[in-house]
């Protein structure tokens, strides 16, 4: 969670791996440190306030429906296997066919970029999607008794989650968000001349 605050408080990039970094003690670098004692996650968490991430943060989905910021390669593997896994209910016990419509589905999201992927990294980022799919994918393994069931239940949740009567102040905040946006629309026509 440090970590999330640490990005957070530097408006950092969301979609950063963490794994490319360098070696602050390395001697290829010439480190400044501005405080000689090393601090610990609680003195960094207390630092970081209202950048903490809410306690169950890990927990909630975060949506990336339009993979902004993200190399080709990525966003083509985003998109694509987003696809792929609603696209799995059609190919039970098929996996050839769908590893054809899902080959087919990356050709015609990298169609979209203004330079295309090669056709070879097309289909290696396709073959990657499938592959993980038919060998890794609990939906795939349950298959679609299992998947059903687990649909019906996720959509009757949702049905019920959906039913209950707002609080006040959800409905405030609801209404605050409504007018902020409103006012970012206003202030954008005004700006932009539209």
């Amino acid at each position: 969670a440090v970590t999330e605050g640490l990005r957070r408080a530097v408006d950092g990039d969301a979609a950063y791996s963490g794994l490319m970094t360098k070696n602050p003690t390395h001697s290829a670098w010439a480190t400044h440190w501005i405080h000689p004692a090393p601090r610990s996650l609680a003195e960094l968490e207390h630092g970081l306030g209202r950048h903490m991430p809410p306690p169950r943060w890990r927990q909630s989905k975060r949506r990336r429906e339009n993979p902004v910021g993200l190399g080709r390669n990525c966003a083509l593997f985003e998109s694509a296997r987003t696809w792929a896994y609603r696209e799995i209910r059609y190919h039970w016990g098929d996996p050839a066919g769908l590893d054809r419509a899902i080959w087919a589905e990356a050709a015609q999201i990298n169609t979209a970029f203004s330079e295309p992927l090669p056709d070879s990294e097309v289909r290696a980022i396709a073959a990657s999607i499938h592959r993980w799919i038919v060998t890794k994918s609990r939906m795939w393994a349950d298959g679609p008794v299992v998947y059903e069931a687990t649909f019906v239940a996720m959509q009757s949740a949702r049905g019920r989650k959906s039913g209950k009567v707002m609080t006040p102040a959800k409905i405030e905040a609801n209404r605050r968000r409504a007018t902020k946006f409103d006012r970012d629309l206003v202030w954008k026509e005004a700006t932009d001349g539209s």
